[in-house]
């Protein structure tokens, strides 16, 4: 929906420019003055339908190109990646999942630090171990999807789907075991990796909840904040994991 959307913007936006270059009450360019305006008028005419149609290729028919797991920096450049695989039927539910957890990661991030900044001055030592947390949490989710996206460059949906629909009939049943179990290790590893993603986001509400319900605290008090321990258990155990 979103490409044809732009794709009408992109006809749109020609049909403008073309009225504001051609039209008597603006700009007014044509083919019956001089060599110049004239020249200069089928050069933009000609212009405006190769921008149309190179846009349409673009829009339309052009197959994306996954970005590179290495290159993968900011919030942006994970849903482009993730994106990407939605075309993988038997993982597409697992994949709308997984772009619904980028984007509820970043709003529970920006809710703990508008929060974090109504009660504590950023100098506080209270506030450096709130946003310190908030962050390692944000960091670990993202790893888990990088993750993801590992298995997923590697994951090839056409075997897949041609091994499920032979049903071992054409191979051996060891080796159809086998294979078999190698994609359902695929399958299994990116749906872990999503569970623990909502772990992480469940921790993130019951932490909001619990600086929420506290009117008054040492910095030292922290560390034994049911939340935080159980977040601190958590990274440990993902990191121990992912070794």
């Amino acid at each position: 929906m979103t490409k044809y959307i732009k794709w009408l913007g992109l006809i749109f936006g020609v049909v403008i420019i073309n009225v504001l270059l051609f039209s008597p009450g603006f700009i007014g360019l044509g083919f019956s003055g001089g060599a110049f305006a004239t020249a200069l008028s089928v050069t933009l005419l000609f212009g405006s339908v190769m921008a149309l149609f190179y846009g349409s290729y673009t829009l339309l028919f052009k197959q994306p190109v996954v970005l590179p797991v290495k290159q993968i920096e900011t919030h942006e450049d994970y849903v482009e990646a993730l994106s990407f695989y939605r075309r993988i039927k038997v993982l597409e539910e697992d994949i709308t999942l997984g772009l619904s957890q980028l984007s509820r990661m970043k709003k529970k991030k920006e809710t703990l630090l508008n929060v974090l900044n109504q009660r504590f001055d950023p100098g506080e030592l209270s506030y450096k171990k709130f946003a310190s947390v908030t962050l390692e949490v944000e960091k670990l989710l993202y790893l888990n999807i990088r993750s993801v996206l590992n298995r997923l460059h590697v994951f090839d949906e056409a075997e897949y789907a041609a091994l499920m629909k032979s049903k071992s009939s054409k191979i051996p049943p060891k080796l159809f075991q086998e294979k078999t179990k190698v994609y359902n290790d695929y399958l299994s590893y990116v749906k872990d990796s999503l569970h623990t993603n909502e772990e992480i986001l469940l921790k993130l509400d019951q932490l909001l909840l619990e600086i929420s319900r506290l009117d008054s605290f040492e910095a030292g008090d922290i560390e034994q904040m049911p939340c935080m321990q159980d977040i601190d258990q958590l990274i440990k155990h993902t990191k121990l994991y992912r070794q």
